[in-house]
Parts: structure tokens; sequence; C-alpha cells
């Protein structure tokens, strides 16, 4: 399993997490050069070798129309009489996404990203997200690092991200609303679930956008797995300061290292088949890891149901809102359990009777191959066979083509 692992213990900023991914890369002048292709607007990005502590890193400079911006998302001012700031919201940054030079997938992941830092702020100040406003200084500067991050998380296209718990640092912080304490409120109310502490360095140690790009993209928080090392890298912070002001990124494969996974459970005893199947159906397009339904004996000797929505942590309040919109249920329990998977990929086979797709799972010892249901199907209905026919028909084909040993 490709695995990649975060040290957090100097905390999270988007440039840092960008520069660390980075680092992962042997052809790091390409990347860039690909990180620039993306065409955000007055964006340029510049990486520079550093030292942190005696520790050779990269920092990550973002120039927003030839000057090099602070990571300011935090900086919010709602006071409207401030007619001096043009203002963006989360209108203004979807039309930016829309037009960057990257793919669907990575226009969603920045959008996700920032529609969690706008809710923060939303509940924080008592606004809607829709008049969330983000000052125009720290907005292109703040989609520049969202933007970077995302893609090089694309790019990497690990199977899962693990990360320590996370350093805040401590003190207060200065921004358009006054004197904040650290973590900034939004900061904070992001990290929530996430295991946090502070070691006394008095500064923000861990920004809105590196906690947001943290709760968005790691599965689960604690120690290093067993992994086989591929790649580090050290993406470094503005600051020089006693301990290395960095991000480690280590790349690697585990393997039956597992997943956390969390398990939402209910009774019901009121809903139709029909009704059962339509919430089924909008827990698996949401996310959803694995549904399913168990018979119960429920209060009076009503027969009912017991239904298990698996997620990941970052799906469970998404899952939890659905749950209660589609079922009846009045209460959700809550379990965490660790969950051991092949590694499965998709191969394609070329035969007479059109293109088969064919799943191949393996670890552990072991490989399966599988022919997925939908090919065999369709070429059991043109055919008038069985599937187990057709099954046997694109076998033989295979193994037609098989080159023989000896």
């Amino acid at each position: 399993m490709k695995t990649l692992y975060l040290d957090c213990g100097m905390g999270a900023a988007g440039d840092m997490l960008t520069a660390a991914l980075l680092e992962l890369f042997e052809n790091q002048e390409e990347v860039v050069k690909q990180l620039n292709a993306m065409h955000v607007p007055g964006v340029t990005y510049e990486a520079e070798h550093v030292s942190k502590c005696g520790i050779g890193a990269t920092h990550m400079h973002v120039y927003v129309n030839g000057e090099e911006e602070g990571e300011h998302m935090h900086h919010h001012d709602h006071d409207h009489d401030h007619h001096h700031h043009h203002h963006s919201g989360m209108h203004e940054i979807g039309h930016v996404v829309e037009h960057l030079v990257v793919s669907e997938k990575v226009k969603e992941d920045i959008m996700h990203v920032f529609g969690m830092i706008a809710q923060a702020e939303s509940t924080v100040h008592g606004m809607p997200v829709n008049e969330i406003h983000f000052h125009e200084v720290g907005t292109m500067d703040a989609v520049a690092d969202v933007s970077a991050a995302c893609y090089l998380m694309d790019k990497l296209s690990v199977d899962e991200v693990i990360a320590t718990p996370v350093n805040t640092g401590s003190g207060h912080v200065h921004c358009a609303h006054g004197i904040l304490p650290v973590p900034a409120p939004a900061t904070a109310l992001l990290l929530k679930d996430i295991p946090i502490f502070n070691n006394n360095i008095e500064m923000e140690l861990c920004t809105p956008t590196g906690a947001a790009l943290l709760k968005y993209f790691v599965n689960r928080f604690g120690n290093m797995p067993v992994m086989k090392v591929h790649a580090i890298g050290y993406g470094a912070g503005k600051k020089d300061l006693e301990a290395a002001n960095v991000v480690r990124a280590v790349l690697g494969e585990t393997e039956g290292a597992g997943e956390e996974v969390i398990e939402l459970q209910c009774n019901v005893d009121d809903m139709t088949a029909e009704a059962v199947s339509f919430a089924m159906e909008q827990f698996f397009a949401h996310g959803a890891r694995e549904v399913y339904t168990l018979p119960a004996g429920m209060k009076k000797s009503r027969p009912g149901l017991l239904l298990c929505v698996m997620c990941m942590e970052k799906d469970r309040d998404e899952m939890l809102r659905l749950i209660f919109r589609h079922t009846t249920t009045i209460g959700v329990r809550e379990h965490r359990s660790r969950r051991y998977t092949l590694q499965r990929t998709m191969e394609s086979m070329e035969t007479p009777y059109g293109v088969v797709r064919r799943k191949v799972s393996e670890g552990f010892g072991t490989k399966r191959e599988k022919m997925e249901y939908e090919d065999l199907a369709r070429i059991a209905r043109e055919k008038g066979i069985s599937l187990a026919e057709a099954a046997s028909l694109v076998l033989r084909e295979d193994e037609a083509e098989t080159p023989q040993e000896g």
C-alpha cells in the first residue's frame, strides 16, 4: 500500500506542506513548472533550497503579481465600512478554481478544502457561509497554496495518508478582528477531532489552510507504521526557530497496516424496502466505503433492520447528516475499527467480444483475479448464454493469447 506519512511536530501551513510534497519527486524543477502551468491568476511558484537547524529543506515562495505574500486566510474583515478593501467570497474563489488548468478531481479537492475553511469561519463568526469573505490581499496566496498541495497529492496518488499529532503553537496572533489566541478560532474548529498539542513555542505554527489540508487528506493520526521508505521531503517555514521549522513527508510502502474506519449503526423498524434501498444509494454516492443491513428483532417483537455505514473519519459528519435525513432513526452509534484490504488494480483485456475488465487483488501473500460483472453480463446478453459460459469464453481467449513457457 502506497503510504504518505506527515510529521507535523512543528505544525503545518500550506506552503510548508507543498514544499514537503515537492521534495518527494525526483524531477522537482519540472514539477514546479507544472505548478506554474496551473495558471493561478497572477501567481508564480518558486522553490528555494534552505537550511533549518542544519537540515536541507525546500521553502516554497508564492509571488502574487510579483510580490510575496504570507498565508493570511484567517485575516478576514467583515466590517463593510472598510470600503478600501476588495473582498473575495466562495463564489469568486470558485470562479478562479474553475479556470485552473488541472483535472476536475483536483478542482473538487480545492473547493472542498476552501469549503471547510469557509464553514469554520461561518461558525466562528456566526455568519452564513455565502457571506464569508476573504481579504483579496490573501486570497490568491491561499488559492495558490491549496491548489499546489491538492495538485501534488493527486500526482502522488497514495492509498493512505497518516500524520502525527499537530503542534499548534501558542500565544496570540494579530488579525483584522484584533488579538486572538493560538490556535486561531477557525483553526481550532478545523482541528476538532484531530490530536493536537503545543510545546510552548509562542507563535502560530498551524494555519487555517494547513489545518484544512490535513483534515481533508489525512486518513488517520498516529505513529508511523512499518513501512519501506522510498522518499523523504522537508518543507520549510519562513522563520528560523530553535527546533527545525519543517514539515517532514515520508513516502513509502506498507503492507498490513490497515486503515481506521468509522462504523455508524442504527436500528429501524418502520422503513419500506424501497426507502432503505434509496438511503443506501445516497450513502455510497457520498463516499461510504461499505453499507449493509442485518435483520434485527426490536421492541414489542417487531422485525427490523440493523443498518451499518462504514466511512472514513473525514466523511463522518456528512454520513451522519445523510443517515438522519434518509432514515427514520433518532439515534446513531459510532464504533472505530481497523480495516485490512488487498491492493486492488483494474486491467483491461481485448477480446473478440469487446473489452473485458478484470479486477486484480493482491497482498498478504495472496492474489485473486475476477472479471467485471457488467462486461460478462453484456457478452451473455449478446450471445444468449449464461454468465458462466461468458466467463469460459473470455478465459479461453485469454489462455490462447498467453505465451506458454518452455
